[in-house]
């Protein structure tokens, strides 16, 4: 037996040990819901700014997106134009979107926005064989303010609430140019729309399910963060799109991470 996986115990060994998890488990989940008590109760900044973007019935602003809905989450999805593929990350994420009718229910709307013109978007969403609603704000302002395509000829350069000099710092360079991945929230108002919350980086790993689900199990991600460890002596599985799994594909670093 690999003498790295968690050792053999009887049952009551096994209790008493997944007893005092559960404690850490509850005490995490109050924990984080404290935490969405205060992301509720952030201030939020009137949007101004006249975006536009495109989708399959045309142009449309901001306040279109929401589809008649007070809420409106936004994932800013990273498309590569060069590779004419999406980031493998962001379309983990797109991935473990589940069926719409849960957020409209519950007065939201869920869409994906892409510097990248819309007959791009729509080639690369057949070939993953998404039904998602997904917008191009290619020619807008839109990415550029929101700190998820990163031109120093745009605006400064920002990504996770930190500037250039601190990327640099911390060796992010990956995270000074370029199309980066996030996710923002407005809520409307009649006609004002008001932008709430943006997370990025790590932030964005709520979205993502099947790593939760893998965070249950021994071998966890894979991924070789926080510590887990390559149980199988297989190396470590970075993300891929999901239909390069059994091909010849090299692996290759997330670039989401």
């Amino acid at each position: 037996m690999n003498p790295e996986y968690p050792k053999v115990a009887s049952r009551e060994e096994w209790l008493a040990a997944r007893l005092d998890l559960l404690e850490q488990e509850k005490a995490l989940t109050h924990q984080r819901d404290a935490l969405n008590r205060q992301r509720r109760a952030l201030p939020m900044v009137e949007i101004t700014a006249d975006y536009r973007f495109t989708g399959p019935q045309g142009e449309v602003g901001l306040a279109e997106l929401f589809a008649g809905r007070r809420q409106l989450i936004v994932y800013h999805f990273m498309y590569h134009r060069d590779k004419g593929e999406g980031c493998d990350g962001c379309s983990l994420v797109a991935d473990n979107i589940g069926h719409l009718a849960h957020l409209h229910a519950r007065d939201t709307s869920l869409v994906m926005v892409s510097n990248a013109p819309l007959e791009e978007l729509e080639a690369f969403k057949k070939r993953m064989g998404w039904d998602l609603p997904w917008y191009s704000s290619f020619g807008s302002r839109f990415n550029y303010d929101f700190h998820v395509t990163l031109d120093e000829s745009q605006a400064p350069v920002e990504y996770n609430y930190r500037d250039k000099a601190e990327l640099e710092r911390l060796g992010q360079l990956y995270h000074v140019k370029g199309e980066q991945p996030g996710a923002s929230v407005f809520l409307r108002d009649g006609e004002r729309v008001f932008h709430t919350y943006s997370t990025y980086g790590r932030g964005l790993d709520m979205l993502m399910n099947t790593f939760h689900y893998l965070d249950l199990t021994p071998f966890g991600r894979g991924e070789g963060w926080d510590g887990m460890v390559d149980l199988e002596g297989k190396g470590l599985m970075w993300t891929r799109l999901h239909d390069e799994y059994d091909g010849a594909a090299p692996a290759r670093h997330d670039c989401c991470a």
